[in-house]
């Protein structure tokens, strides 16, 4: 089971579920979600914690995870976590694209990136830092903000990206309406960046 894992051919899956991409420049497009189990980032403001602990999840083929993905109307798959990086996702992004399906991957980019994707959304956290590797390659740099020293961590990882990539700040959910006033005013200075608001949490829905 552990070879299978390490070769990607069987992964830890918390959840999946179809519903709408609730947050980043994708946000309002339906997409089926896979949210990897395991962590080593664990921020404290996660919203996904109970995600953390690898040994509460069942462990699936790939082959199941990807029939699922294939099973809805939507084209669109969003492979997160957790860290879903953690993982070799070459043998689960291989499959999914024989099913012609478009795949986005939110990752805090601290791992090596594994898989090809259609669109990558890296949000950096502060305990362990993304790669320059995976932020070169980033389609979406997303700044979770919760004080006004975070939009100096924003601008350097900014600096990291390529200029196609885009720039978005959003809120720190339990302070969003404080937080949300900041960026505001910041955004009006510095239009190279846009909001990303977390629909889903706002519509209550996963």
């Amino acid at each position: 089971m552990e070879d299978k894992i390490k070769l990607g051919l069987n992964l830890p899956v918390a959840e999946e579920f179809y519903s709408l991409q609730g947050e980043g420049l994708n946000a309002g497009n339906a997409a089926y979600f896979i949210r990897l189990a395991g962590c080593d980032v664990n921020c404290k403001w996660c919203d996904s914690k109970n995600t953390w602990n690898v040994g509460n999840f069942p462990v699936k083929n790939i082959e199941e995870i990807a029939r699922g993905a294939a099973s809805t109307p939507c084209h669109n798959v969003v492979i997160t976590g957790g860290e879903p990086l953690m993982y070799n996702l070459d043998p689960l992004c291989e499959l999914l694209e024989k099913q012609c399906l478009s795949v986005w991957l939110e990752t805090s980019g601290s791992h090596p990136l594994s898989g090809n994707f259609d669109w990558i959304c890296v949000s950096p956290k502060p305990n362990k830092p993304p790669l320059d590797e995976v932020l070169e390659l980033a389609n979406e740099l997303k700044m979770v903000i919760s004080t006004e020293k975070d939009f100096e961590t924003a601008e350097f990882y900014a600096g990291k990206v390529s200029a196609e990539c885009a720039l978005l700040l959003q809120a720190e959910w339990d302070n969003s309406k404080e937080v949300n006033k900041m960026i505001f005013d910041y955004i009006l200075k510095h239009p190279i960046w846009k909001i990303s608001i977390q629909a889903h949490k706002i519509l209550n829905i996963r």
